[in-house]
């Protein structure tokens, strides 16, 4: 399945979701060379609304200074970037290998053989010099460079280099993935608190609406047009609402939190205008012809150059069954007084020596790194097949989630204009003696609940928005 390409693979996977959005009621499948829009709210100029800029995609002011806080201090980003300098090292660790390595050395040292032995003798029996013994204890001062180098003879050295700038590569790919899942995470988190900050507002409403009812059946009550069953039933309605306003104060407080650790900050409030929730059109989508739709993901690229590094590192493992050809020299300094280091040619030492060395016996270590390598390797595949599909699918779902929040919206909307109309009615007839208190209170309650998922609507047609700019490889640009 690799051999095809990632491109061309992508395509196959593109055209099929392009058919499979042919489902979908708000998305119109296109000619391949046309985009496949989502098109409501900020319309984006762009084939592929991946392509668009993050500040382009997000132009609420205070959001956007919370994903540039993010981008400067998210510990996970800064984790990632730090992954990059590792793998950039490793490249030139690679690169080193393969090079000669010259060291320098500079010695000094002192021996002393016994007489009766075979140095001993020849020593004592040799002039260093007219009329000049050979000194005993012998001193011997050195002055010496030494270079080994591996003819990479199998391009071992050079494939693992190899191996080595995809890894590298694979590291920015994984933090361009890191910049998308965090800026969407951001502004879900942000479009969550303006959602929990508008439902605050509903309920203080609520409980005031509440309040003003359980007033006018206490005046009933006295006048003996309702019992004390139907005020204990309105008060116990506002306590429950007045305790489901500390649970979204609390809910509000969490993410807060939230917003901040992505932030990389202590707790403090967040900016935002808490009025224009309702308002905000999310931004129109437009996926780009079938085979851009997953082919800005930087995590499909990460798992094609995983792909290609594993692919190098089987070559690697490969090339430790065959022989390998070292190269080793030496040139220098050597004498017994420092004065004579300086005299040529006599103070001079070289050597030079090469070698061919292979396994011949034990090669189990060897066939089990091989082996392990292609286990790798087959590994990294299954990954990047598996990432691909998990891209459609992320892709497929969200595109059909805009479509949905967007008409359920429409009928939210009717639905809260209806429910707060009855509110009124209900009211009416209740102080007529035309409807019983339960028939408010559940009207109450309906337009309350009503009134709140409309705003888990409009906050789902906003995280989808989010979601498919992410899922489509948005946001690290």
């Amino acid at each position: 399945m690799y051999k095809l390409g990632r491109y061309k693979y992508i395509a196959v996977l593109g055209i099929c979701l392009a058919a499979a959005s042919c489902k979908l009621p708000a998305v119109t499948q296109r000619a391949e060379n046309r985009s496949v829009p989502v098109s409501y709210g900020n319309s984006l100029d762009t084939v592929n609304v991946a392509t668009a800029a993050w500040r382009n995609f997000f132009t609420d002011k205070d959001l956007q200074h919370l994903i540039d806080t993010a981008l400067m201090r998210n510990q996970e980003l800064l984790i990632t970037l730090q992954e990059i300098e590792i793998a950039k090292n490793d490249i030139r660790s690679r690169q080193g290998q393969l090079l000669p390595a010259v060291n320098g050395k500079i010695g000094a040292g002192i021996e002393k053989v016994g007489r009766y032995t075979s140095q001993g003798a020849g020593d004592a029996s040799t002039e260093i010099a007219p009329g000049k013994e050979m000194p005993d204890p012998l001193m011997d001062y050195t002055a010496v460079l030494t270079a080994n180098w591996e003819a990479d003879i199998w391009k071992k050295l050079h494939n693992a280099k190899k191996a080595a700038v995809s890894r590298y590569l694979s590291t920015i790919e994984g933090k361009n993935f890191v910049l998308s899942n965090l800026i969407a995470e951001v502004a879900n988190s942000y479009y969550e608190l303006l959602a929990l900050d508008n439902q605050l507002e509903i309920v203080k409403q609520n409980i005031e609406l509440q309040k003003n009812a359980l007033e006018i059946v206490k005046i009933q009550k006295e006048a003996t047009r309702v019992t004390e069953l139907a005020v204990q039933k309105f008060k116990a309605e506002v306590l429950n609402s007045q305790g489901l306003e500390f649970d979204i104060l609390q809910k509000i407080t969490e993410t807060e939190n939230r917003i901040n650790f992505l932030l990389g900050r202590y707790p403090q409030p967040i900016q935002r205008d808490k009025n224009s929730f309702l308002t905000l059109m999310p931004t129109a989508v437009s996926t780009g012809i079938p085979s851009q739709l997953l082919a800005n993901r930087p995590d499909v690229k990460k798992a094609e150059l995983e792909l290609a590094a594993a692919k190098l590192d089987v070559k690697v493992a490969r090339a430790e069954f065959y022989p390998s050809f070292g190269i080793s020299a030496a040139l220098g300094f050597q004498a017994f007084k420092p004065s004579y280091l300086v005299k040529f040619p006599e103070s001079v030492l070289y050597s030079l020596a090469g070698d061919l060395a292979g396994p011949l016996i034990n090669r189990k270590g060897i066939k089990a790194e091989f082996y392990n390598a292609n286990a790798r390797q087959l590994q990294a595949m299954y990954n990047y097949e598996r990432t691909i599909l998990n891209a459609y699918l992320e892709v497929s779902a969200q595109l059909s989630k805009i479509s949905n929040l967007e008409k359920s919206y429409d009928l939210k909307s009717k639905e809260v204009k209806a429910l707060s109309s009855s509110i009124d009615i209900s009211n009416d007839l209740f102080k007529s003696a035309r409807a019983d208190y339960l028939e408010v209170l559940m009207t109450q309650r309906d337009a309350l609940a009503a009134k709140l998922e409309l705003i888990e609507t409009k906050k789902g047609q906003l995280n989808a928005v989010t979601n498919i700019y992410r899922d489509l490889g948005g946001g690290w640009k």
